[in-house]
């Protein structure tokens, strides 16, 4: 562990002497000569006076150097039985075009455009033409339903919205236009223009200020990369937020090139011509840093996939993937492994593929259960490496360094805090906790290049959610411990946002659509444990005085009219599926739901505390059993 220590100690005790040379690795207009901005704490600037642009990093500088026709990002569609492969000039070409597509409609340095695209080439192309004039993209997930990308559109006032006819499902394809227009119609912001991708799937009916893909590229002329601050925002990614609308976290453009291109060699080894597969979506941080800008910043190649784990059309598409584009490097979530160990247990399909080219399994977005690791261990016979980070912070903060110092694997460990981060446990005093004593997971100031430097337009927000807990700490959000080796524990979330398959959900936003409901009086969403998908939601409802449910097919129409709700107003994403109609919910006697007690018996807590706040007592005991229902 030498080399971790000595990397991890200066990056700790003299961090602008650490990240001024790993700035070298980037292009800069105008070079910085200040590392970090403190003046303003606890609002840090990475390379204030730095100029750069994020997407000649990621492709001009690369055909520069000559090596244009190396192959920068491959389409993978097994749902639309698609493959295409764009070497690094063809990859610069479209972008340059579809900037000058943006260009033309008004798009300029400092505006917003939102991305609400599928898995499709596309959604990279469109989200580094924003970074070619210096435009901020905030992607939303192709999944989430009209209410909540109205928020969004509210939140970020786009002035363009760039999306496509249709998505592809595993055996269904759905609409994206009508989704788009009621937002749009829902929303207070309207944009100028929406940019439609029309599919053969599905083709969308256009209205007047809808702007034809395929036609305004055809008219565009290319334009060049704009010079952007360091310390200017590269994009708007929105988190589920525990009330209220969702926090838009802000990423600038010369902290996050910094960090992504020394992550890239140190933590996933992972460098220029080799190959990097993310299974994952443009709409999550994940897709963001480690499908688009990391791969691309370093010069490698990145596959871009649509399509699931099973079932399109089987569990071994992922072993297809790997083999029939030589990756070195496989990045997904703990849940789709455990999809394909449901489907193939014994790994069958593998032996259909040659995966010698593999060397790293890395896994991340939830807690990743021991049986999981030890299945994919044994299949693989790769290294696989748990790694934990946050929408907030960009990229990983602890993990196992494979570039720098691999170490021993620790089952339900992400290994130790990576350069730059400074970890640590406090117990609710703000006292560092001992070695091995659950608290408070927390990251002291300032925080590394890469990570948040605070929300979109709500800077006191920033600080409330962030950064009030603990004097000088940034507030993860989860608990654990760290051992007396080093290695972090991630034990889970210590507010209601629940993680189902690697994507966080508010429980409130689900408790707000129960709420509407006509029969419903109060209701709560608490998120248990789930072996396939980490968490799921599961709902419990109390009726209004006067409504009667007199049958079980009465309460199945009911459960049946509140699941399509949530489905449609938040998302299939939310995985809701089970909901309760019960005849009372437990409270605290200033009248707060005690979801935490509920969610420890649900979780098979048998000593679940009961706080001694409770108002009834009573009724915690006639919801257990219901609670405890698998």
């Amino acid at each position: 562990m030498s080399g971790y220590r000595d990397t991890f100690r200066t990056s700790i005790d003299d961090p602008e002497r650490f990240w001024a040379e790993q700035a070298t690795a980037i292009d800069w207009y105008r070079p910085p000569t200040q590392v970090l901005d403190s003046a303003n704490p606890p609002f840090y600037r990475w390379f204030p006076d730095g100029e750069l642009n994020t997407c000649h990093n990621a492709l001009d500088r690369h055909v520069d150097d000559g090596r244009g026709e190396q192959t920068a990002l491959i389409y993978d569609s097994p749902v639309t039985g698609t493959q295409r492969s764009y070497s690094y000039t063809e990859l610069r070409d479209e972008v340059a075009t579809f900037a000058g597509v943006l260009a033309g409609l008004g798009v300029g340095k400092g505006d917003r455009v939102v991305i609400y695209l599928p898995m499709v080439p596309e959604a990279a192309i469109a989200m580094l033409a924003c970074a070619r004039i210096g435009a901020m993209h905030s992607v939303v997930f192709g999944g989430f339903a009209a209410k909540e990308l109205a928020v969004r559109i509210d939140d970020a006032t786009p002035k363009v919205i760039v999306s496509a006819s249709c998505g592809v499902e595993v055996s269904r394809v759905i609409e994206y236009k009508p989704l788009l227009d009621r937002a749009i119609a829902l929303a207070t912001h309207k944009p100028s223009n929406m940019v439609i991708l029309q599919r053969p799937q599905a083709e969308a009916a256009m209205g007047e200020l809808d702007v034809d893909w395929a036609e305004a590229v055809a008219d565009a002329t290319p334009v060049d990369c704009v010079p952007v601050a360091a310390t200017d925002p590269l994009y708007i990614l929105y988190t589920s937020g525990t009330t209220g609308k969702p926090k838009g976290v802000v990423r600038d453009n010369g902290g996050h090139a910094v960090a992504l291109r020394w992550s890239m060699t140190n933590l996933y080894d992972v460098g220029p011509g080799e190959t990097m597969f993310t299974a994952s979506d443009v709409g999550w941080v994940v897709g963001h840093s480690y499908i688009v800008y990391a791969p691309l910043l370093t010069g490698a190649t990145t596959v871009l996939y649509e399509g699931k784990p099973v079932g399109t059309p089987d569990a071994g598409q992922f072993w297809r993937v790997i083999s029939e584009h030589g990756v070195k490097a496989m990045f997904t979530a703990p849940t789709a492994f455990r999809a394909i160990k449901k489907e193939d247990p014994k790994g069958t399909l593998l032996g259909d593929y040659d995966l010698a080219c593999l060397k790293y399994l890395f896994l991340a977005g939830e807690r990743l259960d021991p049986e999981t690791l030890r299945w994919a261990q044994d299949l693989l016979r790769v290294p696989v490496i748990d790694h934990w980070w946050q929408t907030e912070t960009g990229w990983p903060i602890a993990a196992n360094l494979m570039g720098l110092d691999p170490m021993p694997v620790k089952p339900g460990s992400p290994t130790v805090p990576v350069p730059g981060w400074d970890v640590a446990v406090l117990d609710p005093s703000g006292a560092p906790a001992e070695p091995g004593t659950d608290g408070a997971i927390v990251i002291k100031l300032p925080l590394p290049p890469g990570s948040l430097p605070t929300l979109w337009q709500d800077d006191e927000r920033y600080v409330a959610s962030y950064l009030s807990a603990f004097e000088g700490y940034y507030l993860t959000g989860d608990g654990g411990h760290i051992d007396a080796d080093g290695y972090v524990f991630v034990m889970g979330r210590t507010d209601d946002v629940i993680n189902v398959a690697g994507h966080r959900l508010s429980t409130g936003s689900m408790e707000e659509v129960l709420a509407g409901h006509p029969d419903v009086a109060e209701c709560a969403v608490i998120g248990v444990a789930d072996q396939m998908k980490g968490q799921v939601p599961r709902g419990f409802v109390v009726l209004k005085a006067g409504v009667e449910v007199n049958s079980e097919e009465d309460e199945a129409e009911l459960r049946k009219e509140l699941i399509a709700m949530v489905r449609d107003q938040v998302g299939a994403v939310a995985s809701f599926k089970d909901v309760a109609v019960v005849p009372a919910l437990p409270k605290t006697r200033s009248g707060k739901i005690l979801r935490k007690t509920m969610r420890g018996i649900a979780d098979g807590n048998q000593d679940e505390a009961v706080p001694s706040t409770i108002d009834d007592a009573g009724v915690l005991d006639a919801l257990r059993p219901i609670l405890r229902r698998s």
